[in-house]
């Protein structure tokens, strides 16, 4: 089936060539999509801090580069970006944001620690990628920002104190990076996954609705990005009514969360 664009991204298709960067690669959906890219002809340079990992992707994925790094710490984002360029021999076409982390936290048991954690990781890691990144995306004129947040930012759910409003922010930075750079002729994208199955989510002890790989998450980035689309959401069958419950009213929100999950 042809694929057709929204119009609020240049689509990205033919990835024959072309370098990206995932940032945060190790494992989970970073490291699926990562793979996928690479199946399709992508140049593919991955991040994380964990170097045994990217190094094993790397043998599995001929021609891939592996630049270890740690999003927390700005020089180490500087020169791997400069090193990124080297090998793009300019911008990339891609750099996704997908470094994060998750612990579960509920205010009955406040951890600042793991609060600031969450912040260093999620968003200050991705404000550090777009301070070097930008300056060099935006004389290029070309290439795509994607960040991964989560439904988790739609609206407050519980044991997501910490993460929601990380992700929460992501949203909300995209959308502006979106208004901002879109005149320039940049992509911006917001992926905003349900339930994937990845080593952040097995810490969960609850049923999860709508469980999906990680291999099915990153064909539903690729297929987003193909079509030119602003926010990939997904599985569906669940997004939609995170989707619905971001806009209820908040009596009844608070009441369909309470019912649903017994908090």
């Amino acid at each position: 089936m042809p694929m057709f664009s929204t119009g609020l991204n240049p689509p990205m298709q033919d990835w024959k060539g072309r370098w990206v960067w995932v940032i945060g690669a190790s494992s989970g959906i970073g490291r699926a999509t990562a793979s996928a890219l690479h199946r399709k002809g992508a140049c593919v340079i991955v991040s994380a801090r964990q170097g045994h990992a990217l190094n094993a992707f790397v043998q599995a994925h001929p021609g891939s580069v592996a630049l270890p790094l740690d999003v927390t710490q700005h020089q180490q984002l500087r020169q791997a970006a400069k090193a990124a360029q080297g090998y793009a021999q300019g911008a990339p076409a891609l750099v996704m944001y997908c470094a994060g982390h998750y612990r579960a936290q509920q205010a009955t048991a406040f951890d600042r620690w793991e609060m600031e954690k969450h912040l260093a990781i999620n968003y200050r890691g991705a404000l550090n990628m777009l301070d070097v990144m930008l300056p060099m995306l935006i004389a290029a004129r070309a290439g795509h920002i994607s960040l991964v947040g989560s439904v988790a930012g739609y609206r407050g759910l519980p044991k997501s104190l910490a993460y929601g409003p990380t992700k929460a922010a992501l949203n909300n930075l995209a959308e502006n990076l979106y208004l901002d750079l879109h005149p320039l002729g940049l992509g911006v994208s917001i992926v905003n996954p349900g339930f994937v199955e990845t080593p952040l989510t097995a810490q969960n002890d609850f049923k999860m609705p709508a469980l999906i790989s990680t291999a099915q998450a990153a064909q539903h980035i690729l297929d987003g990005w193909a079509r030119g689309r602003f926010e990939m959401n997904f599985p569906r069958r669940f997004t939609a009514w995170m989707r619905v419950l971001r806009w209820m009213p908040d009596p009844w929100y608070f009441a369909a969360v309470r019912r649903a999950t017994g908090a």
